[in-house]
């Protein structure tokens, strides 16, 4: 820390965490307490539902958001580390809106091995997934979490790391009380034929030296008719925690417990490759035994699934034989 004053936060953050304990506010109470008039808390809650935050707006009550859940505080988050954990974490940081938390996290790559950083935001301008698809994820409704984290060296499976990835986040599902969930190859969190979260992990790596990555989770946690709306009209079937029966999520504790859950789980991944998370992933695997339409540059190619391999290759029966498909410019369709 410098000593420099931290810069106030923005009024749509102000009115946000006034109203996410889904009380109703006047809007005189709210102007009050954020020392504006009540034109500029009217544009906030108009800013609030461009974002495609569900606002509730009722004669002589006030304004309140349905859906919302606590604000991610990076304070709570890391009181809530275990402490082996907390003791590798270099910087913890919430953010109200960025472009994209892993972009920001690639930028610190002068990370020392065996430590880590986690940045949060609660809307991310450019969120993405695979493929450059777009996160939609608005304020309260989701977790949009990174982690970084620099290997030694180069692990002889890394192509298999979002797998791992992915069975630490179910692990952390689990244990929240969360049924019903799987996982899609190669990075996907799903319930049924509904998409609840995924995965990015990035690379950079030197030869003969150290690893950095970052790895991404979007979770989605208590949507709104309005982000339902739009991600079914992107073409995929979104589902949450809320609908999977934890109705009360506490994104901070669960933004807890997703980051001790990866971290020991790279620590594992380190020293034991993805082996030590295969049989889970295979336990968890949602296309097993489906007819499949797998997409490559060049065309496609259907088959049954037949699991993973060690490496995290998805493995296809075809009528040519088993083919290996591995993480990259790859997607993959279960066919009706």
């Amino acid at each position: 820390m410098n000593g420099a004053a931290a810069s106030p936060a923005p009024l749509i953050q102000r009115v946000y965490q006034l109203l996410a304990d889904q009380q109703f506010h006047s809007g005189t109470r709210l102007a009050a307490a954020c020392d504006v008039s009540r034109s500029a808390i009217w544009k906030a809650i108009a800013a609030l539902r461009e974002l495609g935050v569900t606002v509730h707006a009722v004669a002589h009550r006030g304004y309140r958001l349905p859906c919302a859940t606590a604000p991610l505080e990076a304070t709570l988050i890391r009181k809530a580390l275990p402490a082996a954990i907390a003791a590798r974490l270099r910087h913890g940081t919430t953010l109200w809106s960025t472009s994209s938390t892993n972009a920001d996290l690639m930028t610190q790559s002068d990370l020392p091995p065996g430590r880590f950083d986690f940045l949060t935001a609660e809307y991310q301008t450019a969120g993405r997934g695979r493929h450059t698809r777009s996160w939609y994820a608005p304020p309260g409704e989701a977790i949009c979490l990174s982690m970084s984290w620099n290997f030694q060296s180069l692990p002889a499976t890394v192509s298999a790391l979002s797998l791992a990835v992915g069975v630490c986040a179910l692990r952390t599902l689990k244990r929240s009380g969360v049924t019903g969930a799987e996982l899609k190859w190669p990075n996907d969190l799903v319930a049924g034929e509904a998409k609840l979260g995924g995965i990015l992990a990035e690379l950079r790596a030197e030869v003969g030296g150290p690893a950095f990555v970052v790895i991404g989770i979007g979770l989605n946690v208590a949507l709104g008719t309005a982000v339902i709306e739009q991600v079914k009209a992107s073409g995929t079937q979104p589902i949450d925690l809320a609908a999977l029966g934890l109705s009360l999520a506490e994104r901070n504790s669960i933004t807890a417990a997703l980051i001790a859950e990866v971290i020991a789980g790279l620590v594992q991944f380190e020293r034991e490759g993805f082996s030590a998370f295969a049989q889970e992933w295979r336990a968890a695997d949602a296309l097993s035994g489906k007819v499949v339409r797998v997409s490559l540059d060049a065309g496609s190619v259907s088959g049954h699934a037949r699991g993973i391999d060690l490496d995290g290759a998805l493995c296809v029966q075809t009528r040519e034989g088993i083919q290996r498909f591995v993480t990259g410019d790859v997607s993959v369709r279960a066919v009706a």
